[in-house]
């Protein structure tokens, strides 16, 4: 169909939209088809040309709505057939949520119509359009607690656009996608593609060129690391049955990787509380100094006096390091605005959770170095993962993903650990209850990865680095502020020259 006859009417342009947005995802791990972002968002950018204000808004949704819709289609998995919710009432909960991501393309697609949108303005609309995209991805990784997934920076990991990372972080890539997209998209007239074509060519080039610079180099020698994968299921897992077979494949391969310096155990992997299991732990940890060996366990940890109980990473072999976690995934882990919204959990049949967060430093001194500690999804906000830096010569990730199933999320998290790597230029080791447990270099490589849904011990040896990347001084300041003060000044310069219009 000629796309022209397929923009004709709103209805159409809709329909564009939408079919853009679910095909989006396929730019993503586990599909990792990187030119469907470039096509989805082009087509998306094409229908705004030629829209009103709400026809925007309206189509942004559609994009929204198709997009997350798909791509987060697994929270509905981790509702349903992990967390307790009813088949109906987890469809609603997950189109509730969905709906509600798809409101940022909605209303990055309004504003810029209502307000940047010039006829025949190509610069106007390319940095307008790409900063308020990039602005509204940043919004939705910060908004109630922020759910940065499927920013369109994660999809160019294994592109040269992934050089900008350690400049300008995962939403830098994401705004030199919608730049160069919306460069593209506004070329519409022939002489302009004289102006274009170099602009995106030198930006490849300049991406590719990045690629050569180091920012970090090695410190100290080597460390042998193994990264248990227990692959207990999540129906199964806190079964009081199910607690020793549980304990002992964790020990038992724990005594069987001693010679390496580091063993990392999943989130949550030890299924009593650190208090019920001290002298358990006492003796484990005895074993791991005869043996040279730091051990890092995941547990509950629970505060006797208030009750209160922690997500924690604790080791075991030296003394008492931990870290609890400190960004609880909402309605996953706790309730957010819990005495408004408990008693709406309470009478929809809905599982409460109830974790609670402490003060902890993300940095732990393991097998002789520091290292940066992330549980579970805290590894995709950046400015998270930078407080541990630029101490920590190595990051670590536990996640129990089984709350996932086979789904597309173990994949995306992997793809989002890999851009940390690369944000910060350090190895990142990756423990799993069922998968992907992984070990990835500072660039973002996957150097070894463990079979999903099998029980396995990944053994691998990874170099410590040192160093600083622009985007661990300056985490997500510097790229938002210049794309905050850049909307102001095209916004005074549309004003100026509609003034001059009239």
């Amino acid at each position: 169909m000629n796309p022209a006859t397929l923009l004709a009417t709103s209805q159409r342009r809709y329909l564009l939209a939408a079919i853009a947005g679910l095909l989006s995802p396929l730019a993503f791990a586990p599909f990792n088809f990187i030119p469907v972002i470039f096509v989805s968002l082009a087509a998306l950018f094409a229908v705004w040309c030629r829209s009103s204000p709400r026809e925007a808004f309206r189509s942004g949704f559609l994009f929204g709505a198709g997009m997350f819709g798909v791509g987060v289609s697994w929270v509905y998995v981790s509702m349903h057939d992990f967390g307790g919710v009813s088949a109906p009432m987890g469809v609603l909960l997950t189109l509730l949520f969905v709906l509600f991501l798809a409101l940022f393309p909605a209303i990055v697609g309004w504003l810029h119509t209502r307000y940047f949108q010039q006829p025949d303005a190509l610069w106007i609309n390319t940095l307008a359009v790409s900063a308020l995209w990039t602005l509204g991805e940043w919004c939705r990784g910060w908004i109630f607690t922020g759910f940065p997934w499927l920013s369109i920076g994660y999809s160019q990991v294994d592109s040269p656009l992934s050089s900008i990372a350690p400049i300008l972080g995962v939403f830098g890539v994401s705004w030199t996608v919608a730049f160069v997209v919306a460069l593209l998209v506004y070329a519409r007239r022939a002489a302009l593609w004289k102006i274009t074509l170099p602009v995106v060519a030198v930006l490849c080039v300049g991406a590719y060129a990045l690629t050569t610079i180091e920012w970090a180099i090695p410190a100290g020698t080597p460390i042998k690391v193994a990264l248990l994968q227990g692959n207990v299921s999540q129906d199964l897992k806190w079964r009081p049955e199910q607690r020793q077979p549980t304990i002992d494949w964790y020990v038992d391969n724990t005594r069987l990787s001693w010679g390496s310096d580091l063993i990392i155990w999943p989130e949550t992997a030890l299924p009593v509380f650190y208090h019920q299991a001290q002298e358990f732990l006492a003796g484990l940890g005895k074993e791991a100094r005869s043996a040279s060996a730091d051990v890092f366990i995941g547990m509950p940890v629970m505060n006797p006096r208030t009750q209160q109980y922690y997500n924690s990473m604790v080791s075991v072999a030296g003394p008492l390091q931990s870290y609890s976690k400190q960004h609880l995934v909402p309605f996953g882990e706790y309730i957010p605005f819990a005495s408004l919204l408990g008693g709406l959990m309470e009478f929809m049949q809905v599982p409460l959770p109830d974790f609670s967060t402490e003060p902890s430093l993300p940095v732990v001194k393991l097998a002789g170095y520091a290292m940066g500690v992330s549980i579970c999804y805290e590894d995709a906000f950046g400015e998270e993962v930078i407080k541990a830096l630029p101490e920590a010569t190595a990051l670590i990730n536990t996640s129990n993903d089984a709350w996932f199933g086979d789904s597309m999320a173990p994949h995306q998290h992997l793809q989002i650990a890999r851009m940390s790597s690369i944000e910060t230029q350090r190895p990142l080791l990756r423990a799993t209850n069922t998968g992907v447990t992984a070990a990835i270099d500072h660039r973002g490589k996957v150097i070894a990865q463990a079979p999903q849904f099998e029980a396995a011990v990944l053994r691998v040896s990874v170099q410590p680095m040192q160093g600083s990347t622009l985007y661990v001084q300056y985490g997500n300041t510097m790229l938002i502020t210049v794309l905050i003060v850049l909307t102001m000044v095209v916004l005074l310069i549309v004003r100026k020259r509609k003034q001059t219009v009239a």
